[in-house]
């Protein structure tokens, strides 16, 4: 392969917010990067509101920009179909998660944390805004905190 091709992959993949399964690496490359933590809770199969979450604004280029330079993302699923379970230990990671950030089991249920886990700010449900306009208010409540 050309080294051209290979470096346009790397960029491509590297462009796509990834997001961060173990919540105690997430707190430790937040603190390294001086960045916030946002902590979602969805139902990834069952879940309406939470797939047009990911889709509408999780998935667009306004969160996108926001999220590679500001965040460390991570989102804490509980899927209902016996082919999309997680790892036994992600399961567990997830509902202690829900213990101490979700304890009513809303969902989509998004936080903004900062890097020792203190709660900044929160979205219950699907926001009723634009991708663009939740991305601006992320990046509003990101840049105050710099």
């Amino acid at each position: 392969m050309n080294k051209l091709f290979i470096l346009a992959c790397a960029f491509v993949l590297m462009s796509f917010n990834v997001w961060e399964p173990d919540f105690g690496t997430a707190k430790q490359v937040a603190r390294e990067k001086h960045e916030l933590i946002l902590l979602n809770f969805s139902g990834s199969d069952w879940c309406g509101p939470c797939m047009r979450l990911k889709k509408e604004i999780f998935e667009s280029d306004e969160f996108t920009k926001v999220a590679d330079n500001s965040l460390v993302l991570v989102n804490a699923d509980f899927p209902r179909n016996k082919k999309n379970q997680l790892d036994k230990n992600i399961q567990k990671q997830n509902d202690a998660l829900a213990d101490q950030y979700n304890p009513d089991g809303k969902f989509p249920f998004t936080l903004l944390l900062d890097q020792d886990g203190k709660i900044i700010k929160t979205w219950e449900g699907l926001p009723d805004q634009t991708a663009a306009e939740f991305a601006a208010q992320v990046k509003d409540v990101c840049d105050a905190r710099k």
